[in-house]
């Protein structure tokens, strides 16, 4: 992707922070990676005026001073491609921070230099491409076993095409030719593991398909109430302290995403810090092993130079779509946005351009907008149909979890999925806290259409109703506040009773229970259906002359309750048994005489 450019040779005019002017370099191009100062400190060049450009430098600038030279490498900000990127933990330009560590020690001194990706390590290489065979970008050529639960599919670059003359198995290195390509200008291209693609460029695909299908989480309050399409985008705004990032862990976990990539773009030290320390004890509910064998993680905490919040959000989606690219289903986690956000609005302050809203920049929409259109369900490039899968999730910090705030009314009107997190209900531990009268998701009506063809026929129905009775609920709240519970007929207190068993039995869920954690779509339609069994049944039997007493009391109500512990394999047989004592009881409570 590089090309050959004559490489541009300037010097420092004057530091601001992260920003950089530097003056003849009329030679570079917009997002040219450059070198600053003796100290090789990296950047990016953001803007250019004649022979003056603005670099933001991703690494800290104290001590800089006009006059120190700058070069420019003549390629843009890129990320390498290749076996070795799982189980490791990049900085927000790619730098592995373990092989920083192991070299410099725990402080990363500026302007070192490591390769993203181990040049000397060694992977087996299995063809599957054969002598011969007419390639275009995106075919496969062979497969390496990365992990135990990762098959490394690897493609020939987008935009190389021709025959097959020589594909090497056995153990190489990333950066040693596996295959030789005779081109269709009759030139032979050696093609090595180790792809580059600049970050800012989204990776080629054959189309977008339209998504129906939702990524199943195991989380209730998702899968039932807000689902996110596979390949679809979601928010997750809320205050500090609501839960945002329990819900990114577990989504990483249970999530039907055979990748996960995750991005601590500027949070705090010590949150990202439990990121760390976590996710390589979690254990991969699906193989037994580490989840870390499948998730790549990339760390830029809110101590880390704020360019870089940028340059990790790109890094990651680039990553991310590199493994669509195989055919993979990937779920990319961003934690937070707004921390980007306001990196944005620094460099925007800094570079003197006209601010937006509250100071951001004007084009944080558009930016927003890059990234959360990158995601999608596509046919992958190449000749044998194969289909990758994108899913985007952003967290967002708005102050106060006040969500009229630029960036979360920025992100709304981009994302399909909104889950709104209350610090109200994470006060009063229910988890995950997503208040379920302000969230939404605009793929509901899609996804219910196939829940109800594989699923159960009545999956959208009951959901209506259930969302129904939880906004009936609020309106009846107002009421009893003036003029107290005891002033509602039976009725509606039958409906504050099933309201108060969705969001206690149903939307509430334990992360740290082994049963609790993760509901199948099964016994989720099972556990809404009885407790919805139960409002319908009891409706009638107060229109029958049933007390309402009695439909408090009936001693089936704990089974329900406590449905959400058993077991997947004995989820129907308990939900039968319960259904039967459920229409006996409501029976043997009627007047004598009705039926």
């Amino acid at each position: 992707m590089q090309g050959s450019k004559t490489l541009s040779r300037g010097k420092i005019l004057k530091v601001s922070g992260p920003l950089v002017v530097a003056e003849g370099m009329g030679d570079a191009e917009m997002f040219d990676v450059v070198r600053v100062s003796g100290q090789n400190l990296i950047g990016e060049i953001i803007e250019i005026h004649g022979d003056l450009a603005s670099i933001q430098v991703y690494e800290e600038t104290a001590g800089l001073g006009p006059g120190e030279p700058v070069v420019s490498t003549g390629a843009p900000l890129s990320v390498e491609l290749a076996p070795g990127m799982m189980g490791e933990i990049f900085d927000g330009i790619q730098r592995p921070l373990e092989a920083i560590m192991a070299k410099v020690g725990n402080n990363i001194t500026r302007g070192v230099q490591v390769d993203a990706l181990d040049r000397t390590r060694q992977w087996e290489f299995v063809p599957v491409a054969q002598v011969g065979d007419r390639l275009v970008g995106g075919d496969i050529l062979g497969t390496v076993q990365e992990t135990v639960v990762v098959v490394h599919k690897v493609l020939v670059p987008p935009g190389v095409s021709g025959v097959l003359r020589e594909i090497r198995a056995g153990s190489h290195t990333i950066v040693e030719p596996i295959a030789v390509v005779e081109t269709e200008d009759g030139g032979r291209r050696e093609l090595p593991m180790l792809q580059k693609w600049p970050v800012r460029i989204g990776r080629p695909h054959a189309g977008k398909i339209s998504p129906e299908r939702s990524m199943v989480t195991g989380q209730r309050s998702i899968d039932t109430f807000f689902p996110v399409a596979r390949g679809g985008t979601a928010a997750v705004p809320g205050p500090f302290g609501s839960g945002k990032t329990v819900i990114q862990h577990q989504l990483a976990k249970w999530a039907e995403a055979d990748i996960v990539v995750y991005i601590g773009c500027g949070e705090r030290g010590n949150e990202m810090t439990d990121v760390l320390l976590e996710f390589p004890e979690l254990t991969d509910p699906r193989t037994g092993e580490s989840l870390m064998n499948r998730t790549v993680l990339i760390a830029n905490t809110s101590d880390m130079p704020v360019a870089a919040r940028e340059a990790s959000i790109y890094t990651g989606i680039t990553i991310a779509e590199y493994f669509r690219d195989m055919g993979y289903s990937v779920a990319i986690m961003a934690d937070s946005t707004s921390r980007w956000a306001e990196a944005l609005r620094e460099m925007s302050g800094r570079l003197e351009e006209m601010p937006g809203e509250e100071g951001y920049p004007a084009y944080l929409g558009s930016r927003l907008a890059q990234f959360y259109e990158r995601a999608g369900l596509v046919t992958c490039l190449g000749q044998e149909r194969r289909e990758g899968v994108l899913t985007a999730i952003g967290a967002v910090s708005p102050p106060g979890g006040d969500l009229s705030d630029p960036v979360a009314q920025a992100t709304l009107r981009i994302v399909k999925v909104f889950w709104g997190l209350d610090s109200a209900l994470a006060y009063r531990r229910h988890f995950p806290a997503i208040n379920w009268l302000i969230s939404y998701s605009l793929y509901a009506d899609r996804v219910g259409e196939y829940m109800d063809r594989h699923v159960a026929p009545d999956w959208s129905a009951l959901r209506a109703l259930a969302m129904r009775l939880l906004q009936d609920e609020a309106e009846l709240e107002e009421i009893v506040k003036l003029v107290g519970f005891d002033s509602l007929s039976a009725g509606d207190r039958l409906k504050l009773e099933a309201a108060r068993s969705i969001r206690e039995d149903f939307l509430h869920q334990n992360s740290y229970d082994p049963v609790d954690t993760y509901t199948s779509l099964p016994k989720q339609y099972r556990m809404l259906s009885l407790i919805l069994r139960y409002y319908q049944e009891g409706t009638r039997a107060l229109e029958r002359g049933a007390s309402f007493r009695a439909l408090y009391d009936l001693p089936v109500r704990d089974g329900i309750a406590r449905f959400k512990y058993i077991p997947e394999d004995e989820v129907d047989h308990e939900a039968d048994r319960l259904d039967r004592a459920l229409r006996d009881q409501v029976g043997a409570i009627l007047p004598q005489g009705v039926m």
